[in-house]
């Protein structure tokens, strides 16, 4: 088509050349009576005829590009219509990034007239002038080149920016003349901005809105718990920080706005994500723009700081001036380079497979007939909050449903609801409808099978209207009629429902949260298995124990399943080892729901909180802790609120996992709280294999890290010590591998996790070596995560001090004696986990980390931190766990100067041979003034870490403590009637008390697990009475050796779930009151274990 143009413009040229000379022709014949000679006619004759040609040939080629462009918009079926397409999804980029700029700077512009009028003058005509062109060239975007239209826009918010600066400066003068010089320049752009033709573009739809409303309806951007939040907002406080620097530079203001703005023109795009599913490279692509959007903060920041850095070093003059062109340079060209990949994953948007709902649902698994009778042990916790929930005393009706995936459980739980002593005892009557039992009443204790509805219908309305009644609706058909009966009784009747999709009248309120129905513990896997087994398992089989509990993912069919195929075997390690190895055939069957749920219900964001359990060991118990401080050291979520922190939307968020059967609980804590979890064996066998098809993890290469998809370098570093792994050799191998030799690998790496667990010198070796040879080839300065837990003793480099962006430095049980002194340099650290090391001594400069929010320290090494009177602590401080004070260590104007502590762990003691009381006052003070503590561990300890005496203060005042952990000597009895009712944690250990302390502590509405360790009561009394305890479930009595009486009264502790009395030598008997309490288990151990 070029040369087609090319062509006709030289005809032209020519026909007005011959046109031109024929009129000066005409003239000499005028004057000379000279004629046109016969080869000129013909030379105009052939002319037209070419023209007419030309003209039709161009009529022909409109009308067959007309037909193609029909062909493609009516199926996009060829490459052209690709592009075409492409070239729109750019337009409709560019002019959400015209609109989001436009609507920042006229809202500046607006807010500075209001509260600002005075710095109007002088240039007050100017910009109204601009700010109308711009106005208007925004209603007519279509007809500029957008491009053009934000670089003016951008240059137009920076000298809005200078008269902002103007309203504070002193010298308004010097401020105005730059003003003037930055609008004259602008001035001279809007003439010149290049308009584009308006026929390869959309039109824009009208709208009756003014453009003031236009533009102020995008300024308000909502921020939600979303993937677009956990990619944006990141970078926007970078940009916000850098714009926050003095006497930026408007290039890389624009560059960094540029790049902000682009981010942001995707953003209806990625919300509109959230409703549709994605294919696994969608996946890829998503994860593409979180490390693009992450590049971008870790450039901004890396300017930052050594903006900073430089302006300390000002007494230098001109050299710190001269200095800092080369860093604004480098951020210019970064920013650049970054909006380039954001437009090029712009361009290669990933396409929905289905929108969510439109897609057929996986097939219901069929109930599974089984004669095994329900296992109380191993829903047990279950058991105990549905009947709290349903012996409320609430008069009004309450429909609840059992919420879970199929084969977790639900009928179980509702038949041991249904068969419940304590449900029995509050519901004289009962009704059990399902496809199996048809109906089931149940009158007091009396048991009666009946077909159908249709002849009870009378006598059923009778019982619900006048006795209170418990309906399990099993995911079967219930009439309306009876469903209105109940809804307007008040007598305290319940509805359960194993199935959450049950169809209810409109006018029937659930008015009850689901209960989540969670898979099980490995413990309680094992418990189940032997329970449904019914045989004496042989002792050289109980180590298939672990492979059992794992292979079946915590889902009760699946165990179910697995005894019946064990049952038809001889009871050999051979045989069932062999069962074992091929039960897999169905599996994907009974997961087929929960796979379906995680890619058409799950928000992306929480799938990618979700694929973080892929980089960890198959079967690796990994630890909450650990897994929320990982999500949160790479922005995979945000803080929601005021107030809420980073670490509270992952706990929900884990917890929430947990409850739609994909993660798996495998341990908790004695107060309930989550411990260890897992991916159950069968998701994240299809999880990767659906990875390796989208390039999550390698294609090419052989190895368990995440490779990036468009460069192919590592993110994501693992070291499963798999000599297949391309990694292995890098690592373990030969040493003489040259430095440069790692670039291509290394260079992107944003996290490194090892599970080396050795336990000899080779691997702290080998990983200290590593590192030192990877920093030093210029690999790992992206780093945010070192996750070296459990590795033993590494030789950490003192280069590590290179790695600037490191968020999260995991040491924990690595038995490490010292760290390099260049760890004060990792200025953005948030968390330093030295938990089960041997460092006891930390350096003042690490309080130079002034971005730290948790700092583990080792308690039992008497761990002390070198503090200065005059050292500038971090205020993003939040843990502080395994701090030893003595009377060298500065309290008072030092530590006491951290209000943000949630978790505090400290140990006192001294030389002395008691403790000073200046020190304990001075530390207790410092406690209460802690308003949002949440966990206290407070020893006091002589130099044999025997317990001191301490003066402790009423926590009363503390309201959001939840966890006590205390080991001294309490002088204060009265101290345990002063505890806050937020408690649920509550550990005593040789606090010496004399008096009964149960008649204080059931008091505490919300307390969940008590225990008394070694000589924390010395009384030969204790007492628990009714209405006392009423959450209390976890009661421990250790090494209580002169207690001898212990009374329950009738009907006290009826929450307790797990009792353990251990080397209580003088206790006589146990309260009878406990001993037939079916979902109560007694364990009592003798003084020698």
């Amino acid at each position: 088509m070029t040369g087609i143009k090319t062509w006709f413009y030289l005809l032209i040229t020519r026909f007005l050349f011959h046109r031109h000379f024929f009129r000066a022709e005409e003239e000499e014949n005028r004057q000379g009576q000279l004629y046109l000679s016969s080869m000129d006619w013909l030379a105009i004759f052939v002319g037209g005829i070419v023209a007419y040609r030309f003209i039709k040939m161009l009529r022909e080629y409109s009308t067959r590009k007309r037909e193609e462009a029909w062909r493609m918009s009516a199926g996009y079926r060829n490459e052209e219509a690709q592009e075409m397409r492409l070239r729109n999804s750019i337009d409709r980029d560019a002019k959400d990034s015209v609109r989001i700029v436009l609507s920042r700077v006229i809202e500046k512009l607006y807010v500075l007239r209001i509260q600002e009028p005075a710095v109007f003058v002088g240039v007050e005509e100017d910009i109204e002038w601009i700010q109308r062109q711009l106005m208007a060239a925004w209603v007519e975007y279509y007809s500029y080149s957008l491009e053009e239209l934000m670089d003016v826009a951008y240059d137009f918010e920076d000298m809005i920016d200078d008269l902002i600066l103007r309203s504070a400066a002193k010298q308004r003068s010097v401020l105005l003349i730059r003003i003037q010089k930055k609008l004259k320049l602008i001035k001279s752009k809007i003439p010149a901005l290049p308009r584009v033709s308006v026929m390869g573009l959309e039109s824009a739809s009208p709208t009756n809105d003014s453009i003031e409303e236009k533009v102020w309806s995008d300024i308000c951007l909502l921020h939600s718990q979303s993937v677009a939040n956990a990619v944006f907002s990141p970078v926007e406080k970078k940009v916000s920080a850098l714009l926050a620097l003095e006497k930026i530079q408007p290039y890389k203001k624009k560059a960094a706005m540029r790049v902000l703005d682009k981010l942001r023109s995707l953003n209806g795009f990625l919300k509109g994500l959230e409703s549709v599913e994605l294919d696994d490279s969608g996946m890829v692509w998503m994860e593409e723009l979180s490390h693009v959007a992450l590049s971008a903060v870790i450039s901004i920041d890396d300017y930052i700081n050594r903006a900073q850095q430089l302006k300390k070093r000002s007494w230098m003059g001109f050299l710190s001036a001269f200095g800092k062109l080369k860093p604004q340079e480098k951020l210019a060209a970064e920013m650049d380079k970054i909006y380039a990949k954001i437009q090029t994953l712009s361009i290669h948007r990933p396409t929905a497979v289905n929108r969510r709902g439109q897609s057929t649902t996986p097939k219901s698994i069929p109930p599974q007939p089984t004669t095994q009778e329900p296992d109380l042990a191993s829903f047990g916790d279950d058991v105990q909050a549905m009947i709290l929930r349903l012996l409320t005393e609430d008069e009004s009706f309450r429909v609840i449903p059992i919420m879970g995936m199929e084969g977790i459980g639900k009928t179980t739980l509702a038949k041991l609801i249904f068969n419940h002593k304590a449900v029995i005892d509050h519901f004289p009557f009962a009704v059990w409808t399902s496809d199996s039992y048809r109906l089931l009443l149940r009158n007091k204790t009396k048991l009666e099978a009946v077909d159908s509805f249709g002849r009870q219908m009378q006598r059923l309305k009778v019982f619900f209207v006048n006795k209170r009644s418990l309906i399990v609706q099993d995911d079967s058909y219930f009439p309306n009629q009876m469903l209105e009966v109940l809804q307007d009784t008040l007598n305290g009747s319940r509805m359960i429902l194993t199935n959450c999709k049950t169809w209810l009248p409109p006018n029937v309120n659930m008015k009850n949260d689901p209960h989540p129905l969670r898979l099980r513990t490995d413990e309680e896997s094992w418990t189940l298995f032997t329970h449904a087994l019914k045989l004496n398992i042989p002792p050289e089989l109980l180590q298939l124990k672990d492979e059992i509990s794992k292979r079946c993912g915590g889902l009760p069919l699946l165990i179910v399943k697995l005894v019946e195929a064990l049952s038809h075997k001889n009871a050999t390690i051979e045989e069932w080892s062999d069962i074992l190895q091929h039960f897999d055939h169905d599996q994907h069957q009974l997961w087929s729901n929960t796979l379906y749920k995680i890619h058409k219900d799950l928000p992306l964001y929480m799938r990618r909180c979700l694929f973080y359990f892929t980089l960890f060991p198959q079967d690796f118990d990994v630890p909450a802790r650990r897994l929320i401080a990982l999500w949160v050291a790479e922005d995979l979520l945000q803080p929601e609120g005021n107030g809420e922190t980073s670490e509270n939307v992952a706990e929900r968020c884990l917890n929430l996992l947990i409850a739609q059967g994909m993660v798996q609980l495998t341990k908790k804590k004695l107060n309930g709280n989550v411990k260890m979890v897992r991916l159950p064996d069968a998701l994240r066998q299809y999880w990767l294999s659906k990875a390796q098809q989208a390039t999550f993890h390698g294609v090419h290469t052989n190895t368990k890290s995440e490779l990036s998809l468009g460069t192919n370098k590592i993110r994501r570093l693992v070291d499963h010590l798999d000599k297949e792994d391309i990694c292995f050799d890098h690592i373990h191998g030969d040493y003489g591998t040259t430095s440069t030799s790692l670039t291509p690998y290394y260079e992107d790496v944003l996290s490194f996790l090892s599970f080396d667990t050795r336990k000899e010198s080779k691997p702290g070796e080998e990983v200290g070596k590593f590192l030192h040879r990877g920093i030093s080839s210029g690999c790992f300065l992206m780093m945010l995560v070192l996750d070296l837990e459990n590795v033993f003793k590494p030789k950490l480099p003192e280069a590590i001090g290179k790695l600037t962006q490191l968020r999260y430095l995991g040491l924990r049980s690595t038995f490490l004696e010292t760290v390099p002194s260049s760890i004060s340099k990792l200025h953005n650290l948030q968390i330093l986990d030295m938990k089960h090391t041997s460092i006891n001594t930390l350096p003042n400069s690490i309080w130079k980390l002034q971005q730290l929010r948790h700092l583990y320290l080792t308690e039992s090494n008497r761990s002390k931190l070198m503090l200065k009177h005059d050292a500038t602590f971090p205020t993003t401080l939040q843990t502080l766990c395994g701090l030893f004070l003595d009377e060298g260590t500065p309290v008072r104007d030092g530590l006491d100067r951290l209000l943000g502590i949630r978790k505090l762990g400290l140990t006192l003691s001294s030389k002395q041979g008691v403790m000073p009381l200046q020190l304990q006052a001075v530390v207790l003070d410092w406690v209460l003034k802690l308003n949002q503590l949440r966990s206290l561990r407070l020893k006091s300890i002589d130099e044999n870490n025997q317990p001191w005496e301490l003066e402790l203060k009423p926590l009363v005042s503390l309201v959001n403590l939840s966890y006590i952990y205390l080991l001294e000597r309490i002088r204060n009895q009265s101290i345990m009637s002063q505890f806050p009712y937020s408690l649920v944690d509550l550990t005593l250990s040789g606090s010496g008390l004399v008096e009964d302390p149960m008649k204080s502590l059931d008091k505490l509405p919300n307390l969940r697990s008590l225990k008394f360790l070694t000589k924390s009561y010395l009384g030969k009394k204790m007492f628990c009475f009714l209405g006392g305890f009423p959450q209390l479930q976890v009661l421990k009595l250790w090494k209580l050796e002169l207690q001898e009486e212990w009374y329950v009264e009738k009907g006290a502790l009826q929450a307790l779930r797990d009792c353990e009395i251990r080397s209580c030598t003088s206790l006589k008997m146990l309260p009878t009151e406990l001993l037939h309490r079916t979902l109560l288990k007694i364990e009592v151990l003798p003084s020698q274990v």
